[in-house]
C-alpha cells in the first residue's frame, strides 16, 4: 500500500502552502480511481468543486461540494471520481505543529465527515487565507485551524446521543428546507415541542440563534455554486433563498468578511 508524504496528493497540484507544521494543498483530482493508500499526516479533506467518493475499512463518503472529512494519519483509504471536474482543498497536521502549540487531537481517531456548518465556513475562510497570503495569513489560518479541532474534538467527547431528540430532527428538517421560507410554529410543531422552548433551546445545542442557523446554511451553499462562473450573483441568491442580491451580499460579507465577487476571483485565480 503506498504511502503519501507531506504535500502529496494523486492530481495536479494548483498551490501548495507551507506554514511551519502546516501544509496546505489546492489539488485538481485528475484520476478517476486511486487505489487504497494513507497519508503520513494528519489532514482534512474540504471538496471545493465537483464530486468524489472516498471509502475506508469501514464506510463511504460520497462527497460532493461544500463536504468536509478528516482523517487521522495513516488511515488507508481509497477514492473514485465521478465525471467532471473535482477540486480539493487538504490541511495536513504535522506532529511538530501540534507539539509546538501543545495540542493533542485526543480522541479523534480514523475517518470522519463533519457536518456543522461553522466548521465548513472556517475551512473556506482558511482557504481565502491562503489566496490573500498576505503577514497576518498564516497567524489567522493557524487560530482557525484549533477552533475547528477544539470544536471537533469537543464534539467527539460529548456525543450527540446525549442530546435530546428534537435537536436531531431539527438539525435535519433545517438542512433540507434551509431555503424555504419557515416560521418557528412550523418547525416547533414538525420537532413535538413548545415554540419558546425551541427558541430558548436551540442556542444552548447550536451556540446561534436558528435565523442565524439557517443564513449559515444560505452561505454554506452559495460558496459551492461561486465557483460557477456561469451562475450570476443574483442567481446564487435566488437559489439559496436569499429575499435578494443586496441581502445575499450583506450575509456574506458578515460571515466571510469579502464580498460574493471578490471571494469568486480568489477561487478561481
Amino acid at each position: 500500500m503506498k504511502l503519501l508524504h507531506t504535500g502529496q496528493f494523486h492530481g495536479q497540484t494548483n498551490n501548495t502552502v507551507f506554514l511551519n507544521g502546516l501544509t496546505l494543498t489546492d489539488t485538481e483530482y485528475t484520476q478517476d480511481k486511486v487505489d487504497w493508500h494513507y497519508h503520513q499526516n494528519a489532514y482534512f479533506t474540504f471538496i471545493l468543486q465537483g464530486n468524489v467518493i472516498e471509502g475506508n475499512k469501514k464506510e463511504v463518503f460520497n462527497c460532493s461540494a461544500g463536504d468536509l472529512l478528516f482523517h487521522n494519519w495513516q488511515e488507508p483509504h481509497y477514492n473514485i471520481k465521478p465525471r467532471g471536474f473535482t477540486r480539493g482543498f487538504h490541511i495536513e497536521l504535522q506532529e511538530n505543529w501540534l507539539q509546538n502549540l501543545h495540542f493533542s487531537l485526543g480522541n479523534l481517531t480514523g475517518s470522519m465527515n463533519i457536518k456543522d456548518p461553522d466548521l465548513k465556513l472556517s475551512l473556506y475562510k482558511i482557504f481565502k487565507e491562503t489566496k490573500i497570503n498576505d503577514q497576518t495569513s498564516q497567524l489567522s489560518i493557524e487560530s482557525l485551524l484549533l477552533q475547528v479541532l477544539k470544536q471537533i474534538i469537543k464534539d467527539v467527547e460529548m456525543p450527540s446521543k446525549k442530546n435530546p431528540t428534537w435537536v436531531t430532527k431539527i438539525r435535519e428538517i433545517l438542512n433540507e428546507t434551509f431555503c424555504d421560507k419557515l416560521t418557528l410554529s412550523e418547525l416547533s410543531n414538525s420537532v413535538g415541542i413548545h415554540p419558546s422552548h425551541l427558541s430558548r433551546g436551540f442556542p444552548i445545542y447550536f451556540q446561534c440563534t436558528i435565523g442565524n442557523y439557517i443564513r449559515k446554511l444560505k452561505i454554506q451553499k452559495s460558496l459551492t455554486l461561486l465557483p460557477k462562473k456561469n451562475i450570476s450573483l443574483s442567481a446564487i441568491a435566488f437559489e439559496c433563498g436569499f429575499a435578494d442580491q443586496s441581502h445575499f451580499i450583506r450575509c456574506f460579507k458578515d460571515m466571510l468578511g469579502i464580498a460574493p465577487f471578490t471571494y469568486r476571483k480568489l477561487i478561481l485565480s
